[in-house]
């Protein structure tokens, strides 16, 4: 039985009522009772979510004997669920005091980590005092990093058009080859006039540019028929950005049904997004579109298959995909620029008013505020 190596009685009670639902007995496991939810909907919980059960189970059998803990929180395991007994809970839970490791505890509980703790105290408080309306913790959501000032956009812009422009033994290329250079201009020249995210630039075609170049049409991500806008979405269901991205993705093991709903009301009453939304691009971006563009041709045309025929942006060496001239993958993307702003880090480190800018796309991408061409 999973009683018999809890002392007091509140956990083996806690205990039974998470066996029923996240059995032991891997046996018993397709026969185990669902969960309730907000709306009254039943899911079976996950075996990621049941090892999380029974995880929180481990830490209050080691909390009850702290003297921090009510006493009485060791008699029943409704007792577990009042103030006092789980704000002593999560004091002592954040501050990692009742990690399972003798060599962790002390280590403090990460925001992520935190995050699972209370979704999981909502699930038991929910089998266990279901006519309850039990104060959880808060966690405090973890801000957005901060994105690229204007003036440090432009100057973004400068530097890389300077070192597309410079000779290949160009030392600031910190081993970035010239058609390297010459593609990540023309792929910041596209973040900059469209603010395309990461998945939306590798899904580039060339028919995709038109009117000479001058414009670019971006495929916009939706999945259940709802807008890629993870900021939009959050704000409106007010949670964290990273939360509407996991219940987009289907990673519901670590947001609560609460979170959900709220994520999908807020896609429900969001307008779609057009499927292509169009945008004007600078005179400094065409011109770094064309360059890459014959650079691009001159790369693809000794490729002796077909896969990035089509593609906008194409690797432009040998990988583990293929020769020069496949498809370059999002994953691809984000590694071209992260070089390429580490490069120009380096070679302005040391200049006036110039400030290291952060290697992450993203961070990027969420400064450009471009408005798509009205058709």
């Amino acid at each position: 039985m999973t009683d018999r190596k809890y002392a007091a009685v509140s956990v083996r009670q806690l205990a039974a009522v998470v066996n029923r639902v996240a059995p032991r007995d891997r046996e018993r496991w397709a026969a185990r009772e669902p969960v309730p939810t907000v709306g009254g909907v039943l899911l079976q919980v996950s075996r990621q979510r049941a090892d999380q059960l029974w995880m929180v189970v481990g830490m209050w059998d080691r909390a009850v004997v702290r003297d921090e803990v009510p006493t009485r929180a060791r008699r029943a395991a409704a007792q577990l669920f009042t103030r006092p007994a789980l704000r002593a809970f999560w004091e002592l839970a954040v501050g990692g005091e009742l990690r399972f490791r003798a060599e962790d505890v002390g280590r403090p509980l990460p925001v992520a980590s935190q995050r699972i703790v209370r979704d999981v105290l909502g699930i038991l408080a929910d089998l266990v005092v279901p006519e309850r309306v039990v104060p959880l913790p808060v966690v405090e959501q973890p801000g957005l990093k901060d994105t690229v000032p204007a003036r440090d956009r432009a100057a973004l812009y400068r530097g890389l058009a300077d070192m597309a422009a410079a000779e290949p033994a160009y030392s600031g290329g910190l081993g970035m080859s010239e058609a390297e250079r010459v593609r990540l201009l023309a792929m910041v020249g596209i973040i900059l006039d469209s603010g395309a995210r990461s998945g939306e630039l590798a899904a580039l075609r060339l028919d995709d540019l038109v009117e000479d170049v001058a414009v670019v049409g971006v495929r916009r991500r939706q999945q259940r028929a709802a807008p890629s806008r993870e900021e939009e979405i959050a704000a409106l269901a007010q949670v964290h950005p990273a939360a509407v991205k996991d219940i987009r993705a289907g990673r519901l093991e670590q947001r609560s049904e609460a979170t959900r709903q709220r994520v999908l009301a807020a896609m429900d009453e969001l307008e779609p997004l057009p499927e292509v939304e169009w945008y004007a691009l600078r005179e400094g971006t065409r011109v770094a579109v064309r360059r890459w563009l014959e650079v691009r041709e001159q790369v693809v045309e000794s490729l002796p298959l077909e896969g990035g025929r089509s593609a906008l942006w194409v690797t432009l060496r040998a990988t583990v995909i293929g020769p020069p001239g496949v498809t370059l993958s999002a994953a691809g993307l984000r590694k071209s620029y992260v070089k390429g702003i580490t490069a120009l880090n380096f070679v302005m480190a040391g200049r006036y008013g110039w400030s290291p800018l952060p290697t992450r796309m993203e961070q990027l991408r969420r400064a450009v505020e471009a408005e798509p061409l009205a058709l």
